[in-house]
């Protein structure tokens, strides 16, 4: 039976479907109006074809089309592999950047470029990528993500993977700011805390962000980790972090995800519908709720009378640009210089 595309406001939830194919309730909960944005999971992939098919009937659902993004960085990050360009961890940038300048900003743009280009060419919009923490050594979680552990390193290669995700036609996502990299545990199973003063965060791990956001940082994605010095609050929940700092201290304008709140690094909040409000009330845009469809049920009954997204900040998530650029020249350079990596 053909399914007639509702036209609704996007609402500020992101979900991901059960598997390779929409169900019914996929499609059920995808028109929820508190729903904007869908996740995508290696779950979710079987083949390039399979992929395309996937992201097309999600975009017939709803007018205007929820966006569709994937953890997709590279190394251990790297959700769809067959048909996909075998991507680097990032610290391979950093390595060569340490060996080469130049080379290395090459290879960043480059490897943005192919994250975008391919990504674009299966229906997505865009990656949560960069990773902007910065690489201490102490948390596993992040490890090999991180580009450097020298932020002006990671702002200048960040940068230029940013630049080559907009010339592959898309936005980038930073994330975990203000930075997960000095934090031990793992906000998947933990709650974080940094204790550091405000001071050295500035000094350190938000100094990526200018140089991300002046190339057109995109997107951003708090920590579920805790900076007591600063706000009792994990970052993700926390006005002065969202608010006083990224918004109006760094001037960062377009759209915050909050970060997946099934993770236990949200669990300060309570409940799945109590962490949705706090987000959101921090200054999130949007909330992802991810690997639990009971869970999904109780965010979007709790977001019912939720507020529309800004469709300007919306917009600069949307993919730019129809054409397959995975048969370009520029394409072909860019897996040349991402080849010399090795």
């Amino acid at each position: 039976m053909r399914r007639v595309r509702a036209r609704l406001a996007l609402g500020p939830a992101v979900i991901d479907p059960a598997g390779t194919a929409l169900t019914e309730d996929d499609v059920r909960r995808l028109r929820h109006p508190a729903v904007g944005g869908v996740i995508l999971f290696a779950h979710n992939f079987e083949s390039p074809a399979q992929l395309q098919a996937l992201t097309q009937d999600i975009r017939a659902l709803r007018e205007p089309q929820l966006l569709i993004g994937v953890d997709h960085e590279g190394g251990r990050v790297q959700r769809f592999k067959e048909g996909f360009t075998a991507l680097p961890a990032m610290r391979a940038l950093g390595q060569l950047w340490d060996r080469d300048r130049d080379a290395g900003r090459e290879a960043a743009q480059a490897a943005g470029y192919i994250i975008g280009a391919e990504l674009a060419a299966h229906g997505l919009d865009f990656s949560f990528t960069p990773v902007l923490d910065l690489d201490y050594g102490a948390s596993s979680v992040i490890g090999d993500r991180a580009l450097h552990y020298d932020p002006l390193a990671v702002g200048a290669l960040a940068a230029a993977l940013i630049g080559g995700l907009a010339a592959g036609g898309m936005g980038a996502v930073g994330k975990h700011f203000p930075g997960h990299g000095f934090a031990a545990a793992d906000s998947h199973i933990a709650v974080p805390t940094d204790d550091r003063p405000f001071a050295e965060i500035l000094r350190k791990d938000l100094v990526p962000y200018a140089p991300a956001i002046q190339a057109g940082l995109a997107g951003v994605m708090p920590a579920h980790v805790i900076y007591p010095r600063i706000d009792a609050e994990p970052a993700g929940y926390s006005r002065v972090w969202l608010q006083e700092i990224l918004r109006d201290k760094l001037g960062f304008g377009g759209l915050i995800f909050s970060d997946d709140l099934s993770m236990a690094g949200a669990s300060t909040a309570g409940g799945v519908a109590e962490r949705a409000r706090a987000a959101l009330a921090a200054g999130c845009d949007m909330v992802l709720l991810c690997n639990d469809p009971e869970g999904q049920e109780r965010l979007l009954r709790s977001l019912e009378e939720s507020a529309p997204v800004p469709p300007e900040r919306l917009a600069r998530m949307r993919r730019r640009g129809g054409r397959d650029l995975r048969r370009s020249v520029a394409f072909r350079e860019a897996q040349g210089a991402l080849g010399r990596l090795a």
